[in-house]
């Protein structure tokens, strides 16, 4: 080999490792503040920032503020008020009195002898009357009747609630699928670009005399797995945006072939340390907790309803009088003639014990209901405070302690093989390891957001959505 080509292949050996040890990363202290993974710095100016690279493609960007507000009017809440307006519409149906019934009749009109001569109304013999009937209710049925309904509105309302909490969850959690789905492209792409720099390198040493064909060839299989990645991270990004606009697109103004980008500043900050003491997000007094839960107040709601509904069935046993007067007009006998009666059921072998025994059953159901209800909230709180934990003790795992040391090897690697003191063998399985711990890290991160988003929602909404009215 003449001095001439060792002195290229020194060179392009030099240049490549100047790249191999930015895609590598730079160390922690150099790391970006916010939480998402640093860009290579050799391929900054052709992998921008995915909010950026997706708004230079015409895709709409979005906060996470801006999804959990159009959740909050989601078609599913908006159901949920609508039947929150029909109870509070059996409110004004059961706050009456019975109304009073108006009768007016002629009777007594002789046909055999005729109705003699005169005027209809003043002369002619016929019994003319004017009556009024009114339905009085015993037992304080209008009071119990009007707190049954009033008791499945305070149901309804906290449906609404819940429902809503729901909503909004789903969307977090699309949310920050999207993102993490946004960040795995943008580093299978730094990931392929950089395989295909080993490559191209590898073919002007190969070219040179200085490698061999089968390290060549790896090379290429390893640009090629990039490639089909990067294809598989653009399919995964697609399927999580079309997830966030199933839940939120007509309120956010998008159509099912939005592009969406989302923000990697929302993304929460890792925890300092991955000890097992809960951090001050996480801490809580569960019992309060489960009590205010919106589907536990629901369940307590319809409890109260159906004890009123029970109590309503035991009033029917005092039966309801109907008073009545008439004013008659019978010519040749009396101008003023005046009516009063009075109507009453007669419970003779029934004593609403049907209506009764239904009431008693609807109340037994409406109490498990609630028994069951507390336990499912207590378990899912718990649920939700131990995936919050595990996740951040996990994420920070990833942030202080195994992500920085998989970059650090991955510098070794590229380093020792630039120097000739590695195979390449060795240096491609340092990159995968990177790579996968790379890809593990968003994975980490975005189950700890949205386990800690679920959490917040939960018991701390203001936290994510700021004062409420």
């Amino acid at each position: 080999m003449s001095i001439r080509q060792s002195l290229v292949l020194r060179r392009c050996g030099v240049v490549w490792a100047l790249g191999a040890l930015a895609w590598a990363g730079a160390a922690p202290a150099q790391e970006r503040a916010a939480p998402a993974m640093p860009a290579p710095a050799m391929l900054a100016p052709a992998l921008a920032e995915p909010a950026a690279m997706a708004q230079a493609a015409g895709a709409r960007a979005l906060t996470l503020a801006q999804v959990l507000a159009a959740a909050r009017d989601s078609s599913a809440v908006l159901q949920a008020r609508a039947a929150l307006s029909a109870a509070q519409a059996d409110i004004k149906s059961a706050d009456h009195a019975p109304l009073p019934v108006f009768t007016g009749k002629s009777s007594s009109m002789d046909l055999q002898h005729g109705l003699g001569s005169g005027s209809l109304l003043g002369q002619k013999r016929i019994d003319k009357s004017l009556e009024l009937d009114w339905t009085w209710e015993r037992g304080n049925k209008r009071a119990l009747r009007t707190e049954a309904a009033q008791r499945s509105a305070d149901a309804a309302q906290s449906d609404v609630h819940e429902v809503q909490t729901q909503q909004l969850q789903a969307a977090l959690a699309a949310y920050f699928e999207l993102l993490a789905a946004q960040e795995r492209l943008h580093e299978t792409q730094a990931i392929e670009h950089s395989a295909q720099e080993l490559a191209r390198l590898a073919e002007r040493r190969l070219q040179a005399g200085d490698l061999a064909a089968q390290d060549v060839q790896r090379t290429r299989i390893e640009a090629e797995r990039a490639h089909t990645d990067t294809q598989a991270a653009t399919l995964a990004y697609e399927q999580a945006a079309v997830a966030l606009v199933q839940i939120i697109g007509r309120n956010a103004g998008l159509g099912a072939g939005a592009a969406l980008s989302a923000s990697a500043s929302d993304w929460p900050a890792a925890p300092a340390t991955a000890d097992t003491a809960l951090p001050p997000a996480l801490r809580a007094d569960l019992d309060a907790l489960v009590e205010d839960r919106s589907d536990v107040r629901a369940a307590l709601s319809r409890l109260r309803a159906a004890q009123a509904a029970l109590a309503l069935a035991n009033a029917q046993r005092k039966s309801d009088w109907t008073l009545g007067a008439s004013y008659d007009h019978w010519p040749g006998t009396s101008n003023r003639l005046v009516e009063l009666r009075i109507q009453m059921p007669l419970q003779w072998g029934y004593h609403y014990e049907g209506e009764i025994g239904r009431a008693q059953a609807m109340e037994e159901q409406a109490q498990e209901l609630l028994d069951d209800t507390r336990r499912q909230a207590r378990l899912d709180l718990q649920n939700l405070q131990q995936t919050a934990l595990r996740a951040a003790q996990r994420v920070a795992s990833f942030e202080r302690g195994i992500l920085p040391r998989a970059r650090e090897v991955a510098q070794s690697a590229e380093f020792a093989y630039a120097k000739g003191a590695l195979p390449l063998t060795d240096l491609l399985d340092a990159r995968r390891t990177l790579r996968a711990t790379l890809l593990d890290a968003v994975t980490a991160r975005a189950d700890y957001a949205k386990a800690l988003g679920a959490w917040q929602l939960r018991v701390q909404p203001q936290a994510l959505l700021g004062p409420q009215p």
